[in-house]
């Protein structure tokens, strides 16, 4: 019975995709950019209740930009879930764009890319991330550079912190959270690590029962006289006290 819900899901999702697709074609030229962003995100809330995902927001996100997001990386479903919480302009691998479908969502949706291949496309990057937070967006980052199982922290790379100090944005900290919703436990059913597959964490996260994704937003903050790497090194710490602390206090919004 689980792997026929699981189908069902995942055709409800893929239908939902086909949607967004469609959206971003033929309406998202006849939409300002403040439209697209109220798209995008309840776009994101509606596949999450699709899919029996339920979404807690501790915290405020920035009302505006400019302002640049750090988060801690744990899965694939990472982006869905900021992007319930908050609509952002991602930075992600270049490898993305080519996916199916996922890429043109992506694309759609803002989505910056970097070659992670190419060292000097960081400084590339750097600049773009810059120029889209002058024009008052809102970027966001995984400093981690690769997903881990949220269990710890992997050291931040501090590269593309450098655009918030260029632009003089402030950085919001945010921490990520998978919690199984009977036991209260976390779930390591999203994680997409080491040698799984994409279609295997999709297939976990499916088969799984509720789950509840906690985005957990800090205070935004100055650079205040700290260079790229000191300040991340800061907003690590900062990752990891949000993480740790009562992911049932502030508000919260529901996505099913």
């Amino acid at each position: 019975m689980g792997s026929w819900i699981a189908v069902w899901k995942f055709l409800r999702g893929l239908w939902h995709v086909l949607r967004g697709l469609w959206t971003i074609w033929l309406r998202f030229p006849q939409l300002s950019a403040e439209q697209r962003e109220m798209r995008v995100q309840a776009w994101a809330l509606q596949f999450l209740a699709l899919w029996g995902i339920h979404l807690q927001v501790v915290g405020q996100p920035v009302a505006q930009g400019p302002a640049l997001m750090v988060a801690n990386h744990i899965s694939w479903l990472d982006i869905l879930v900021i992007h319930a919480a908050r609509h952002c302009r991602f930075v992600s691998k270049s490898d993305i764009r080519a996916w199916p479908l996922v890429g043109l969502l992506a694309t759609g949706a803002g989505t910056l890319y970097i070659e992670r291949s190419k060292r000097r496309d960081a400084l590339r990057m750097v600049k773009d991330m810059a120029d889209a937070m002058r024009k008052g967006d809102v970027v966001a980052v995984f400093p981690e550079g690769t997903t881990s199982d949220g269990r710890a922290l992997l050291p931040f790379h501090a590269n593309l912190i450098q655009a918030a100090i260029e632009a003089d944005a402030p950085v919001q900290p945010m921490s990520l959270k998978f919690i199984d919703a009977q036991t209260g436990e976390t779930s390591f059913a999203p994680c997409y690590i080491g040698d799984d597959t994409l279609i295997g964490s999709v297939w976990r996260t499916l088969k799984a029962g509720r789950i509840e994704a906690v985005v957990h937003f800090g205070q935004p903050q100055a650079a205040q006289g700290r260079d790229r790497r000191a300040w991340a090194q800061d907003l690590r710490q900062d990752i990891l006290r949000l993480r740790d602390e009562d992911s049932q206090s502030g508000g919260s919004a529901s996505a099913g």
